[in-house]
């Protein structure tokens, strides 16, 4: 295995789903500017997810659409009939 691949600046860094309010902590490298106090008392970066595995159809066995930018409206509104 090669040495020395692996970023060495791992911080426990909190991860938010935006569609339902989930809330995790995990080590990450990923750069955030925004923060957040969690349940130990601490203050953790903050990450902002659109979709995790607790509102994504498939891990949850239901169908649910999530539209945070109005793709679909601009869709229908580009190539709508006229």
């Amino acid at each position: 295995m090669k040495q020395d691949i692996h970023p060495k600046s791992y911080r426990f860094v909190v991860f938010k789903d935006m569609s339902n309010g989930h809330t995790f902590i995990t080590r990450s490298t990923a750069a955030s500017k925004e923060t957040i106090k969690w349940e130990d008392g601490n203050e953790y970066p903050l990450i902002k997810l659109e979709i995790s595995n607790t509102s994504h159809p498939f891990f949850t066995g239901q169908k649910m659409l999530v539209d945070t930018a109005g793709r679909i409206d601009k869709f229908n509104k580009k190539y709508a009939k006229k």
